[in-house]
């Protein structure tokens, strides 16, 4: 069996040169031809002796997945179906705007996180994706895009690892990812245009403070422990205020002078200007440890098992007004590629269940009483609204 080169970074491909009995500098030429150009055929990097691309065609191959499908919404994003595998599919989405393009990249096939709001988390976990399956998303959309745009120069600027999965709790298999995408001989992207986004597995992002940190978003949704227990059940390890003291640690080595919090607005369930004074008083609070923030505000978009409902957008502009009169950097994030399920929270692709994730989902939905979803406050109290 030979060995898939898009699962090194150039330190591990520099290894594994050595391993070959090559000089340690061939491993730049190598990651230059597959990063760089695009090229997955051995035969064909050209500045490489013949000798050693035959050596290489022994031991070692290029290989991205099996593409799906390709769909395309009308506002130009692009959302690509790939094939790990032992009925596992995966997806990616290419977000295009003016100043910019975002690749959305997923690290795992399902997960096992559960989120209420999340296609992702109702279609179960199955398996933590190999760094070449990272890197193979980044690797097929660049240079797919470059072709079809008919040119030379970088299409994707920002990546965000957003797609399906909890990217933390696949540490060793992103952080050769993340440096390939940041290597000057790779895609040579800056600190500041990869974001890692988490539900908050705290002490790993301790350890990607000290390993890599780049840009963070944290999936809060929720401004009390009661609610956030209820919406993204990893809280009941990691509650808010642990969380938020991870992320104050964290900024001191961002690369970016504030964290991201990522906030899904659900009608009546985490929306009421009630939640907004709440999470104003929980991020007042942690500035103290010198704790810097973005909110952003998302629009729910719904799918059929959650039971959950998108929040108005009056409800949202109120929400949105108590933060930003607190002197909190806010913004609404638009939607985008929801006509192809594309935008966030809608990636499912499909996966062989490993963890009874029905069940459980269930058994959170026991939280609905007589059809109207609990608000928790913080000071006790649950209401319907």
């Amino acid at each position: 069996m030979t060995t898939n080169l898009l699962g090194f970074d150039l330190a591990a491909l520099a290894d594994f040169c050595d391993q070959l009995g090559e000089k340690r500098f061939r491993a730049t030429q190598l990651f230059r031809w597959i990063h760089q150009r695009g090229v997955g055929d051995l035969s064909q990097m050209t500045d490489l002796a013949r000798s050693l691309r035959d050596k290489l065609a022994r031991h070692a191959h290029v290989q991205a997945m099996p593409v799906v499908s390709t769909q395309r919404s009308a506002d130009g994003t692009i959302k690509w179906l790939f094939d790990v595998g032992d009925g596992n599919l995966i997806e990616s989405v290419f977000i295009p705007e003016s100043d910019r393009g975002t690749l959305c990249v997923s690290s795992q096939a399902g997960c096992a996180v559960g989120c209420r709001f999340c296609s992702t988390g109702h279609q179960g976990f199955s398996r933590n994706l190999q760094t070449s399956e990272i890197l193979a998303q980044l690797w097929h959309a660049e240079h797919m895009l470059r072709r079809e745009f008919d040119q030379q120069e970088r299409v994707i600027t920002n990546v965000v690892m957003m797609g399906m999965g909890e990217p933390l709790q696949n540490y060793a298999q992103l952080l050769p990812a993340l440096r390939a995408m940041l290597d000057d001989h790779g895609y040579g992207l800056s600190r500041r245009r990869v974001t890692v986004s988490t539900s908050g597995v705290v002490p790993v992002m301790q350890r990607l403070s000290q390993d890599l940190p780049v840009a963070l978003a944290v999936s809060l949704h929720a401004s009390n422990d009661a609610l956030r227990d209820h919406l993204v059940p990893l809280n009941r390890k990691y509650p808010i205020d642990e969380l938020l003291r991870a992320c104050a640690a964290y900024q001191q080595f961002a690369p970016r002078d504030f964290i991201t919090f990522e906030y899904c607005m659900l009608d009546a369930v985490n929306d009421r200007t009630e939640h907004a004074h709440e999470l104003v008083a929980l991020i007042r609070r942690h500035a103290a440890s010198g704790l810097s923030v973005k909110l952003n505000l998302i629009p729910f978009n719904p799918f059929a098992a959650s039971g959950l409902k998108r929040s108005t957008s009056q409800q949202v502009q109120a929400f949105a007004s108590v933060l930003l009169d607190a002197g909190i950097v806010t913004t609404v994030r638009k939607t985008r590629g929801d006509d192809i399920d594309a935008a966030c929270g809608q990636l499912a692709g499909d996966v062989k269940d490993r963890t009874d994730v029905q069940q459980r989902m269930a058994s959170q939905r026991q939280a609905m009483i007589g059809g109207v979803p609990v608000v928790a406050l913080s000071d006790g109290l649950s209401v319907g609204r």
